[in-house]
């Protein structure tokens, strides 16, 4: 098997790993539009990180956590409907990134490589960073689950409880925003909130607790990962759409399963 293979399967698996349980918070609040507008981000992100000199994968950071933080802090307002604000922020996001790259003159930005991911061109420094990178978030989530169990049955008996209700909040939307980062390179922003999505949404026809949820989650997002790359070498595809469409099989495979599993 060829060396960037290799380091495709490596990379891939780690952001499945972490996008799974985190994924499943996605679905059971039902933020998959504010995971694509944090998605959408991206490419203004990378503009800004190479217009300021710096590594692009730094501008997707940071822009993704402004984001989090600006739309965390908009959900109270009631100027506008929270979803409509989420579809203004997308589309004006991703228009501006694109207008930005335009007027970058003497530096090349992959556009394609950043919309649908080039995770072939992964390198092992890339696997380091992304692998301390996904342990941290991990660690994160392990302290914050429990909380964020409680706050998804129900924030406002959270809040009697005494829980710290925005602080889970806005630690998990910097989560969200944090695994976009990472794996623009590997999926793309116009890709990588199916990969938080799809394979939790499977997961819940197999699952019978939140906790076997997102194990499911992460595992049939590897399952996903494997078959897209596979696919993408045996008949020369796209991986970050290959990888997609592994997901959506495994989703359609996992409809007759079960039912969805009560959050407690």
């Amino acid at each position: 098997m060829d060396d960037f293979l290799i380091r495709a399967i490596i990379i891939g698996l780690i952001i499945a790993l972490i996008a799974g349980p985190i994924g499943c918070f996605v679905v059971w609040r039902r933020m998959a539009y504010f995971g694509d507008t944090m998605a959408h981000t991206a490419l203004m992100g990378a503009s800004f990180g190479l217009v300021l000199g710096a590594d692009p994968i730094i501008g997707v950071l940071f822009t993704c956590f402004g984001f989090a933080i600006l739309l965390f802090f908009a959900q109270n307002q009631r100027l506008i409907a929270n979803d409509t604000l989420l579809g203004i922020l997308a589309h004006g996001s991703l228009a501006a990134g694109i207008v930005l790259v335009s007027l970058i003159e003497d530096i090349r930005l992959d556009l394609m490589g950043y919309l649908f991911g080039d995770i072939l061109a992964v390198d092992s420094v890339d696997i380091v960073t992304t692998s301390l990178a996904a342990m941290a978030l991990f660690a994160i989530l392990i302290l914050i689950w429990r909380n964020l169990i409680a706050i998804t049955i129900s924030e406002t008996l959270a809040r009697a409880e005494g829980l710290a209700v925005n602080r889970v909040r806005i630690t998990y939307m910097l989560l969200i925003a944090a695994v976009i980062a990472l794996s623009v390179q590997v999926i793309g922003m116009l890709l990588i909130t199916a990969l938080l999505i799809i394979p939790a949404a499977a997961s819940r026809r197999l699952s019978k607790s939140p906790e076997q949820m997102a194990f499911f989650a992460s595992i049939l997002g590897c399952i996903a990962v494997i078959a897209g790359l596979s696919a993408s070498y045996q008949w020369d595809l796209p991986s970050g759409p290959a990888i997609v469409l592994s997901c959506v099989i495994l989703f359609l495979t996992s409809i007759p399963f079960g039912q969805a599993p009560r959050v407690k």
